[in-house]
C-alpha cells in the first residue's frame, strides 16, 4: 500500500503529460492522410485502446493463474479491478474502429476476424465482471472468475494475431510493426507512441486506486466479521 501511495503521483503525472502531449501532437500538429483524411486521426484512440484492451486480459491471465496456484488474493484483487478498465478499453475500440472503419469499408460493422473476436472478449469482459457481482463469498468468486478468464484468453490471443492467421479480412495490418513498410509514416508514428504510453500510464494509475481501494473493503469487511463474531 505504502509503494502504491508514492507511485500513484508519478503515474498521474505520466498520463497527464503523456497523454495530453500525444493527443495534442496527433490531433493538432499532424496533417491529414492523402487516402484517409482527418479520420486518420482516430488511430490516437482507436490504437492505444486496442492495445490496452487486449493487454489487460493478458494481465488478468497472468494475475488469475497467480491467484488459482498461489492463492494471492492482491493478484485475484488485481484482476478485479483490471476488468472495467479492459471492458471500457474495448468498448472505445470497437467505436472508434467503426467511426474509422465506415469511410474505408463503406459500413459500420463486418464480421472481420479481428472485429469479431474483439467483440466476444468484451462479452468476455462483461461477463467476468457480473461474475464477481453476482457471487458473495471473495473466494469462490476468485476461483470462478479466474477460470473464466483462462478461458477468455483464447479470443484475447486471437484478437491480438487475427490479422495474422486470416488474410481474408478487411482489418489492416498491425500499425505499430517490426515490419517497417507496415509501419504508419513517421509523423504520425511519434505522437501514437506518445499516446500509447499515455494510455498505458492511466491504466497504472486507475489500476493502483482499484486494488487500492478493494484491497481496504477487502480488510473492513474481515473486520466487520470479527465484529459479529
Amino acid at each position: 500500500m505504502r509503494l502504491s501511495a508514492r507511485l500513484l503521483p508519478w503515474f498521474g503525472g505520466l498520463t497527464l503529460v503523456a497523454l495530453g502531449g500525444g493527443l495534442l501532437w496527433g490531433f493538432f500538429l499532424t496533417p491529414d492522410a492523402d487516402l484517409f483524411g482527418s479520420t486518420v486521426k482516430i488511430i490516437y484512440i482507436h490504437v492505444p485502446s486496442a492495445f490496452l484492451a487486449v493487454n489487460i486480459y493478458f494481465m488478468m491471465f497472468v494475475t488469475s493463474l497467480i491467484w488459482l496456484i498461489r492463492r494471492h488474493h492482491v493478484s485475484a484483487l488485481a484482476a478485479k479491478s483490471a476488468a472495467p478498465i479492459g471492458a471500457a478499453m474495448t468498448l472505445i475500440a470497437l467505436i472508434t474502429g467503426a467511426l474509422w472503419g465506415q469511410p474505408m469499408w463503406g459500413t459500420w460493422w463486418v464480421w472481420d476476424p479481428r472485429l469479431t473476436s474483439f467483440l466476444i472478449m468484451f462479452v468476455f469482459y462483461l461477463g467476468y465482471i457480473a461474475l464477481w457481482a453476482a457471487i458473495d463469498e471473495p473466494d469462490k468468486a476468485a476461483d470462478l472468475t479466474s477460470i473464466l478468464a483462462l478461458v477468455g484468453t483464447v479470443f484475447a490471443v486471437l484478437s491480438r494475431y487475427a490479422v495474422n492467421f486470416w488474410s481474408q479480412g478487411l482489418h489492416q495490418g498491425a500499425s505499430l510493426s517490426m515490419d517497417r513498410a507496415q509501419n504508419v509514416a513517421n509523423v504520425y508514428w511519434f505522437p501514437l507512441v506518445l499516446t500509447i504510453v499515455g494510455f498505458f500510464a492511466l491504466f497504472i494509475w486507475l489500476l493502483l486506486i482499484g486494488t487500492r481501494s478493494e484491497i481496504r473493503a477487502r480488510r473492513l469487511r474481515a473486520l466487520e466479521m470479527q465484529g459479529v463474531r
